[in-house]
């Protein structure tokens, strides 16, 4: 495995923690900056508001740098945020720097899939973005309970400080062990905003960024509401709801690695199956809530085929938009955008008086239409291939 490729992953996994572990820190910050509880919230959303924006603004305006160069510009970026939340004096200076840090986060993950496949065959690509989202699926583990165990010992700020230092430590790696070969972009790739943006007149960039929203939108839906799930429906206690949402997080860094695998053999029938498994978990996973080993174990498939379709689905996108870098940082929005559609239909049959297990099905519901959106674009994929083959035979 390239040395690049592990710092790109731990990278991802310093984004991946400065994302998650607010959660657990969220009444202390409160408390020390004698905000609401609904203002503390803030940090949360506006880091997800920032990284949907970033996405788009940051990978368009970096177009035509060197892409190394680029993720060196974006984690640096990464770090100053995070050093502002850990000194931050009061809370608009703390909200700030949560800002400064999303500000990176899609684009790295953009960008960085582009170096990532950019430093192996092209036929291990699915694989080589795999591990690089590693870090985020790991992180995703381990977040919340790094944050509150970091928190409740050392205080919120010592969190902060701590992702700092990963930064830094991904920031050396990159420099030093991320090749300029890998980080450079190809003549053929467009880089002029206009030329970006043209990417999108593909049909199947379109439809794999649909697929991309209603994937995360129907799994996202569910996890929004899951800790009620398993307190209201399946009856276990507060406490082990962290322990559960470490089996989901586990789920999500084997369905990653075996993703990309998959991925590299059979793309389309991978995304397909991934998103096939994923409704059928969710669906399942409504019925026999109220089953503790039902439970766990579907809590751990709904990790494994949602996080499953991601490498494929980026390669995918960056593929068929000739490696624009904007279509990149495009599938990290529509998947951000996904969440929030997700959370807000969960949130919508929870008040329509449907109970906690509704969101399990309204995420079924969403994630079918993925499915059905991904069978016709391979559908036309194919199609696109033979008549291809057969205008190649006539001349």
């Amino acid at each position: 495995m390239p040395s690049g490729l592990v710092a790109l992953a731990v990278g991802g996994f310093g984004i991946g923690l400065t994302e998650f572990l607010i959660a657990g820190l969220l009444p202390q910050v409160a408390a020390s900056f004698a905000v609401s509880e609904a203002a503390a919230g803030r940090l949360i959303s506006g880091y997800a508001l920032s990284v949907a924006v970033g996405a788009i603004a940051l990978t368009a305006a970096t177009a035509r740098l060197p892409r190394k160069h680029v993720l060196v510009g974006l984690v640096v970026l990464f770090v100053l945020g995070n050093l502002l939340s850990a000194i931050a004096p009061s809370y608009p200076v703390m909200l700030l720097g949560r800002i400064v840090a999303a500000l990176c986060h899609g684009s790295f993950f953009g960008i960085g899939s582009l170096v990532a496949r950019g430093m192996v065959a092209p036929e291990r690509a699915s694989r080589a973005v795999a591990v690089m989202f590693a870090g985020l699926t790991v992180a995703n583990v381990l977040g919340v309970p790094f944050g509150a165990l970091v928190g409740e010992r050392w205080g919120w700020r010592a969190a902060f400080w701590a992702v700092t230092v990963i930064g830094l430590l991904a920031l050396a790696g990159i420099v030093a062990f991320v090749p300029s070969r890998a980080g450079r972009t190809p003549p053929t790739v467009p880089t002029g905003v206009r030329a970006q943006f043209g990417a999108f007149r593909s049909g199947q960039v379109w439809l794999t960024l649909v697929a991309t929203a209603l994937g995360y939108g129907g799994m996202f839906g569910a996890f929004s509401y899951i800790a009620y799930t398993f307190t209201e429906v399946g009856g276990f206690s507060s406490a082990a709801v962290p322990w559960l949402l470490m089996v989901y997080g586990v789920g999500l860094v084997v369905g990653n690695l075996i993703g990309g695998r998959a991925a590299d053999q059979d793309r389309d029938r991978a995304l397909i199956l991934a998103l096939a498994g994923l409704t059928f978990t969710l669906a399942a996973f409504g019925l026999l809530a109220s089953s503790a080993t039902a439970s766990v174990v579907l809590a751990f498939l709904m990790g494994a085929f949602g996080f499953a379709g991601v490498p494929g689905l980026i390669t995918r996108v960056t593929d068929y938009a000739h490696g624009a870098a904007l279509a990149a940082g495009a599938n990290v929005s529509a998947s951000n955008l996904g969440n929030a559609l997700g959370a807000w239909a969960g949130g919508l049959a929870i008040t329509a008086g449907l109970g906690y297990t509704a969101p399990l099905y309204v995420g079924a519901g969403i994630v079918l239409i993925s499915v059905l959106v991904m069978t016709v674009a391979a559908h036309r994929a194919r199609s696109a291939g033979r008549r291809a083959r057969a205008a190649a035979v006539r001349r």
